[in-house]
């Protein structure tokens, strides 16, 4: 496809239409189709391994030298980031059909017996950068929960993301249902992000999944509804009454595990109380593979920590660098955070329950952590088999969007010929 001979708008509009047709064909599918659809594509992703890694190589290669080791690492694909995928379809195609629960239902005085029932949003539009796995676990999330999706993955991915859609085509194919279930935009030319997150007429729900500066795009230009997903600046605490060795270690993997994912603890808070002795073992578990900045307290206690500027408590790093914070008290702490942190994820380190269900209540983000990394934070580790992102608002869906989360309800009403006075 030479997508510089697309015309942005033409072509939105043509993804659209092919994609609402698509939702229709979708509201009937069983369940067993779209399982076969989801393990016929996976099937097909193990079998193309060879081309979507020689395509991925093109990607990575034209953005080597110019992007971060953090980006290069969230856009390379392996042979085990595939079979990761892969077995993420899978996964999927064996929980739960979200579509058609039951959610409520009651019995009205004049015998009218009302039914809530779960069924999928319709056409959504998701709009992510540099990870091409997010394609794959989008298109799989939307399918099983009756979705057609629209992907427009960054342009440094766009050899990976078409090798990938065409497998989920794939299985679609198999299963027979709609291939247009799952598209992606053909063109690296921005008008036409601005042209998705207008057409009203076809896509129900925009998701943006990356930087800030993305999310903010989608918000502001957006007349489709949006579920935003806002940047990663997550905290992990360390309480005056922690097993501070517990403490080095969870803070080593939730910073170091992956730099580069939504999940990673930027921030480090300590107790004043523990601070001589859990500041020097934190900065020496780091070692060399972590740059420290930290205020004046946190430097007099452990000469590699470098001095912070007022930029740094509010800054998602992505990279081997993370803030320390010394404070006076569990109290100190909670306004801390609730202060400078994005509300995604943050954590407690203790071994106090009453501590740690009182930092939990009152920090007001998606995801509140006790004594575990702030890498778990992925709707994998939940059991949703995958997630199309961490939602850090409070409308619809919060924290991991998995199954559920992509789906809407209606009111299925019965009487047995009731009319009304």
């Amino acid at each position: 496809m030479n997508d510089q001979t697309l015309d942005p708008a033409i072509h939105i509009h043509e993804l659209g239409s092919n994609a609402r047709a698509a939702a229709k064909g979708l509201l009937t599918a069983s369940t067993e189709a779209k399982n076969t659809a989801l393990t016929a594509a996976a099937k097909a992703l193990r079998d193309n391994q060879d081309e979507l890694l020689e395509a991925n190589a093109k990607d990575v290669e034209s953005v080597a030298g110019k992007k971060p080791d953090s980006f290069i690492d969230r856009l390379k694909l392996t042979p085990d980031r595939i079979e990761g995928m892969a077995s993420a379809l899978e996964q999927i195609a064996e929980l739960p059909d979200p579509v058609g629960r039951q959610l409520a239902s009651f019995d009205r005085p004049n015998g009218l017996k009302i039914e809530r029932v779960a069924v999928p949003i319709g056409v959504i539009g998701m709009i992510y950068e540099s990870r091409p796995n997010v394609g794959a676990d989008a298109s799989a999330l939307c399918l099983k929960s009756g979705n057609a999706v629209i992907l427009r993955g960054g342009s440094e991915s766009r050899n990976s993301t078409r090798v990938i859609v065409r497998c989920m085509q794939e299985g679609l194919k198999a299963a027979g249902l709609p291939e247009h279930a799952v598209q992606t935009v053909g063109t690296t030319d921005r008008a036409a992000v601005a042209e998705l997150l207008k057409a009203d007429e076809f896509v129900d729900l925009v998701i943006p999944r990356g930087g800030r500066g993305l999310v903010e795009l989608v918000r502001d230009q957006a007349s489709v509804p949006t579920l935003l997903h806002l940047d990663g600046n997550c905290h992990t605490y360390v309480h005056e009454k922690a097993d501070l060795d517990k403490a080095a270690e969870v803070i080593r993997n939730a910073k170091l595990r992956r730099t580069g994912v939504c999940g990673a603890t930027e921030s480090i808070v300590v107790d004043k109380a523990v601070a001589d002795q859990a500041i020097p073992k934190i900065a020496a578990i780091f070692g060399d593979d972590c740059e420290l900045r930290g205020d004046e307290t946190a430097v007099a206690l452990a000469p590699s920590i470098k001095p912070a500027t007022d930029e740094d408590w509010g800054t998602e790093y992505l990279d081997p660098i993370a803030s320390v914070k010394v404070v006076d008290g569990l109290d100190e702490a909670i306004d801390w955070v609730d202060t400078y942190s994005s509300h995604h994820t943050d954590a407690i380190i203790t071994e106090d329950d009453d501590a740690a269900r009182k930092f939990m209540t009152s920090i007001d983000s998606a995801i509140l952590m006790h004594n575990a990394s702030t890498q778990f934070a992925d709707g994998g580790e939940f059991g949703m088999g995958a997630e199309i992102g961490i939602a850090t608002g409070k409308m619809h869906a919060r924290g991991p969007v998995g199954l559920e989360q992509l789906t809407s309800f209606k009111y299925l009403v019965h009487g047995s010929g009731q009319t009304r006075p």
